[in-house]
């Protein structure tokens, strides 16, 4: 008798899929989930390619499927673009399906839930407590045990004892929906000119297959409510609209945002959802119970029964780049989605990455414009403070004028915030007597000194101790100063400055749980606190109704560390921050306190000129053939000991394959040399635009040789990091 073979992917970092024979009377189809034996255990799978049948006493060695799991299969178009995302980035299919199915194991029908109506005459025995069950559910409804108990305030032993003799009856609940449906008509908003032609454009786009369009809008103009036209839009065509922002700390607010608009919440996916809220959404997801998903970046790999609409907030950000695993670009891979399934794209920024700027000033994305603040408020004034001239007092951070201006905010009643995108409260401790530095035992890095844990942290690998007693080069006692400042030192030259004010440091350090940081936010904006210090954490689209005041530390704190996008993101950061300020009441001010403010990204901070600033980093770009005008690759060889890895890197090297359109550069040591007691060596490739590097490297890593002991290799295709 024929047998039919099936080819299952697993979700585990192999490229393969693997064989396995199909059971009689089990009917399977590409996209089917299954559960396959892997070895000693049993894993979650989905058949990838169609069965064949073979000739019996062929393959007696392949095991069969297990079972054909109760789940709807995953459709052609999500299965292609793993496929895709694994061959462009390099990465094990298996670990791109792992991003899809990562809610597979915990599956399954949803615990049951009881509730109780009265049905029956009332018990011979009554009691005051027996009476006010019975008065509750006089009215004929439905109510779960515990609240039924909790309403009529009796424990849960009167309830059941109320059931056992037959005057209520137990009714199985359905199970509460992940989310509501929208309502697209709820409360729509008045538009401007400028925004109701923007929501126009998004509208009209949802019905004409895939397109990419860019809402570039100053901080405050109404982005969000003007793409939420197009959401709309898509919810009455009955499809699903997908919602990704780069991190989850600035979902609270927009959740908030989304229920004004639609009468409800959206559907929510990252990774602090309870483990069945996360299996629920997945399946909801997957069925079309939910229309709207807000999410991370993980969101992209759901398994969306009819996607018509991805949103890409905050498109800048550098969340969107994961950095291990799979090394993908959230935004870049949501465009490829969206080409996939034939469907609109929207993409959102007041300060859009230098890609979308060049892609909208070439006419490859609809670029959508909104250049006024929603309401008439103007976008905050901006000063710089010259610190050659204007140095702040001895052992301060905070200048003279700075401290001033928040003085005259705080006297109005209005808010200040003091960014410094540098967490703890020291970067550096040395010894005063010999200038010993406090260094990371397992990186090349110094450690960062963290007054409100009393402890030395790396920042890179974790290590922490507590600060030692004597100098372990001179056994000088007590010597040990920090130097330069960090939010928690800033934080507590604030409240020398102004004793009786309420100061909240915002960094991600101190972030206890998302509840915690969601209602510090919600403070913040309801005017609890009045001076807020914040790391980037702060810059993320928030809205502070009563903050009218910005004053940045140290303006110059990333253009200093060698990355080629430095300058974009010192300025989108910057121009973020700023932007917080007068968005709703009242004139917003920034002051940028630097040691240069020569530079092209502080002028154009201070003149307010976005333009002058994406056209000169364009033309530097161009020039030098850095993305967009070129491709990048970095391959990274680390190994724990430095001898052998940086011989594997140049063994690597020589036997790239001769290109005269490819660059290979390196192998140098990486700016971090070594992390984790790692010892690391970077190879970085240059490629014209349209170049196929990802093949180019595909086929140089066809021949490279095997990685032993403890080296490693990682590939890391667009980097977004260099360190």
């Amino acid at each position: 008798m024929a047998q039919r073979i099936v080819d299952v992917l697993v979700p585990v970092a192999l490229d393969q899929a693997y064989s396995y024979r199909v059971p009689a009377g089990m009917e399977l189809a590409p996209g089917d989930i299954v559960s396959v034996p892997l070895g000693a255990r049993t894993a979650t799978g989905v058949v990838w390619a169609d069965g064949v049948t073979v000739r019996p006493g062929l393959h007696n060695r392949l095991k069969d499927v297990e079972d054909k799991l109760d789940i709807p299969p995953l459709k052609p178009e999500l299965r292609k673009f793993v496929d895709w995302v694994s061959g462009y980035t390099l990465s094990p299919r298996g670990m791109v399906l792992r991003m899809a199915l990562r809610m597979g194991e915990h599956l399954g029908p949803a615990r049951e839930k009881v509730g109780v109506r009265l049905v029956g005459p009332h018990p011979k025995r009554m009691t005051a407590a027996r009476n006010r069950v019975l008065a509750l559910l006089a009215d004929g409804m439905v109510r779960a045990k515990s609240e039924a108990a909790h309403e009529a305030g009796v424990s849960a032993g009167v309830v059941n004892g109320l059931i056992d003799e037959g005057a209520l009856e137990t009714v199985v609940l359905p199970p509460e929906p992940v989310a509501v449906p929208p309502d697209p008509d709820h409360a729509v908003p008045e538009f401007t000119d400028a925004q109701r032609a923007a929501a126009d454009t998004l509208r009209a786009g949802t019905t004409k297959g895939f397109s990419v369009s860019l809402i570039d809008g100053v901080t405050g103009s109404g982005k969000t409510e003007v793409y939420f036209e197009a959401v709309a839009e898509t919810v009455r065509q009955g499809r699903q609209v997908l919602i990704l922002m780069p991190e989850i700390a600035l979902t609270a607010q927009f959740l908030g945002r989304f229920a004004e608009r639609f009468g409800v919440p959206p559907a929510e996916w990252h990774s602090q959802l309870a483990p069945r809220k996360r299996a629920r959404t997945w399946s909801a997801v997957a069925t079309d119970e939910v229309q709207v998903v807000v999410g991370a970046r993980s969101a992209l790999f759901l398994p969306y029964r009819d996607l018509g609409l991805i949103i890409v907030d905050e498109e800048h950000d550098p969340a969107y780049k994961q950095e291990d695993g799979v090394r993908y670009h959230a935004r870049d891979m949501a465009v490829v989605r969206a080409k996939e399934q034939n469907i609109p794209i929207v993409l959102a920024s007041a300060t859009p990455s230098v890609e979308s700027e060049v892609n909208a000033r070439r006419g490859r994305y609809t670029a959508l414009h909104l250049p006024e603040r929603f309401g008439g408020q103007h976008m905050p004034a901006v000063e710089a403070i010259d610190l050659r001239t204007e140095r702040p007092p001895r052992g301060r951070f905070i200048s003279s004028r700075l401290a001033e201006a928040v003085n005259v905010a705080l006297e109005r009643g209005e808010q200040a915030l003091l960014f410094l995108n540098r967490r703890g409260f020291a970067p550096l401790t040395l010894c005063n007597t010999c200038g010993h530095r406090l260094a990371c035992q397992n990186c090349d890095a110094w450690l960062v000194d963290h007054r409100f844990r009393r402890r030395l942290v790396c920042h890179h690998c974790g290590f922490s101790m507590p600060q030692p007693e004597k100098c372990p080069k001179c056994s000088a006692e007590n010597s040990f100063v920090p130097v330069g400042p960090g939010v928690e030192r800033l934080e507590q030259e604030a409240a020398e400055l102004f004793p009786d004010k309420r100061i909240l440091v915002l960094s991600s350090d101190l972030v206890e749980s998302m509840d915690r940081l969601r209602q510090e936010l919600d403070d913040v904006a309801q005017g609890r606190f009045d001076i807020v210090i914040g790391t980037q954490l702060v810059a993320k689209g928030h809205h502070f109704p009563k903050l009218n005041l910005v004053g940045i530390v140290d303006a110059d704190l990333g253009l200093s560390n060698g990355d080629p996008r430095a300058a974009e993101r010192t300025f989108q950061l910057l121009h973020q921050v700023v932007g917080r300020a007068g968005r709703e009441e009242g004139r917003g001010y920034g002051y940028l306190q630097t040691h240069n403010p020569e530079h092209p990204v502080m002028r154009a901070l201070i003149a307010q000129d976005r333009e002058a600033f994406y056209s000169a980093e364009i033309e530097v770009r161009e020039k030098t053939g850095y993305p967009p005008f070129g491709r990048l690759a970095s391959l990274l060889i680390s190994g724990g000991d430095k001898h052998a890895t940086e011989q594997y890197a140049r063994k690597l090297a020589a036997i790239s394959p001769l290109d005269d359109s490819v660059r290979v550069l390196g192998p140098a040591e990486a700016p971090l040399a070594v992390v984790r007691g790692r010892f690391r060596f970077r190879l970085l490739v240059k490629a014209p635009r349209n170049y196929d590097l990802s093949a180019y490297l595909r086929e140089w890593l066809a021949e490279a040789p095997k990685t032993k002991g403890t080296l490693k290799l990682e590939v890391d295709v667009d980097p977004q990091s260099f360190f």
